[in-house]
């Protein structure tokens, strides 16, 4: 259960436009923004940080929650883990490729690209920050430098988002939980 109430009158006033829009976009209302709603100069920049780091790009949107997922697990958030999976499964990552995910330098489910930008995601999850210049010259071999922007980006937002939502202990929404409870995974809730 959250440290704090989620707001209760999200549809009523300048929120209910992007509250009809985050959970068109997500398919359920997240419980995280139900909480940065009480302070809604937060919410309507994190849409926007979001949308942008979202945003159709070099990188494909499965890989970019890929990036999240990696970055939640590695950061201990089960919320912004089962959010990533099922977001993840949602742009067409399969439930075995999820399901490998901490085998991926070794697992043939997995690209050279991808294996290069999930080593990133993980190492630069951990604190201190574990990337190194030759992780970055590892990336360069797939990416150009606006790709690797958007990568970043990605492994950044979940920084935030890792933290506020196992500082608040965010309640997970059914449709999350059920699909991360589905996966072969030790951390549920």
């Amino acid at each position: 259960m959250s440290r704090i109430t989620p707001i209760s009158n999200y549809m009523q006033g300048a929120l209910t436009e992007l509250f009809s829009k985050a959970e068109a976009w997500m398919g359920f209302l997240p419980n995280d923004g139900l909480l940065m709603a009480y302070k809604p100069e937060i919410l309507t920049s994190f849409f926007g940080l979001a949308k942008a780091i979202y945003a159709q790009g070099k990188i494909d949107s499965g890989l970019k929650r890929m990036i999240g997922h990696i970055s939640s697990k590695a950061g201990g958030c089960v919320y912004c883990s089962a959010h990533t999976a099922y977001g993840a499964n949602n742009q067409g990552v399969s439930k075995e490729k999820l399901e490998a995910i901490w085998e991926f330098e070794s697992s043939s489910l997995f690209s050279e690209a991808e294996k290069v930008t999930l080593y990133v995601a993980l190492k630069s999850s951990m604190i201190p920050n574990q990337v190194t210049d030759e992780d970055f010259e590892n990336l360069k071999k797939y990416y150009d430098n606006e790709a690797i922007v958007e990568i970043v980006s990605v492994i950044a937002m979940f920084g935030f988002l890792n933290r506020w939502n196992t500082t608040f202990n965010t309640t997970l929404e059914t449709d999350p939980k059920t699909f991360y409870q589905s996966l072969n995974q030790d951390d549920h809730e």
